[in-house]
C-alpha cells in the first residue's frame, strides 16, 4: 500500500516503484555544476511545459533557500538524479542557485576529524 502523500510512486512492501534514473530520463549529468551544499531557491517563474511530478515536488521544497542534499533527502532520490532535476528547473528559470559558502576547506583536518568522531559515535 502506498504511503500517504506518495501516490503511486512508493509501495510499503516493494519500495520505490519507479527506478530513480527513470525520473531523470536516464540522464546522469546535470547541465550546471551543483554541489551537495549548493543553495537553490524558487524564482517565482512557472516552468513552461510538463516537467514531471518530481520537478514539481522539488520546486515546492525550494520556497526558501535549501541545499541540494536536503532536497535529495526529501525526495528520497539519489543526489545525482536530484541534481539533474534541479538543473532542469534552473535551465527553465524556475530556480536560482548560489554556491555553498565554505567556512573550511574540504580537506581541513579538524573538520574531517570532527566528522569521523561524529560517525564513530553513531556506531
Amino acid at each position: 500500500m502506498a504511503a500517504a502523500g506518495d501516490g503511486p510512486w512508493l509501495d510499503e512492501a516493494a519500495g520505490r516503484l519507479v527506478r530513480p534514473f527513470t525520473v531523470s530520463d536516464g540522464r546522469t549529468e546535470p547541465s550546471i555544476a551543483l554541489d551537495l551544499m549548493s543553495q537553490v531557491m524558487a524564482t517565482g517563474v512557472t516552468p513552461l511545459g510538463y516537467l514531471g511530478p518530481e520537478h514539481a515536488q522539488a520546486l515546492d521544497l525550494c520556497r526558501a533557500p535549501v541545499p541540494v542534499a536536503e532536497i535529495a533527502a526529501q525526495l528520497k532520490l539519489p543526489a545525482v538524479v536530484t541534481k539533474v532535476l534541479l538543473s532542469d528547473l534552473v535551465d527553465c528559470g524556475a530556480l536560482t542557485t548560489k554556491p555553498p559558502a565554505y567556512h573550511h576547506t574540504p580537506t581541513d583536518r579538524s573538520l574531517l576529524e570532527a566528522v569521523l568522531d561524529g560517525l564513530r559515535r553513531q556506531l
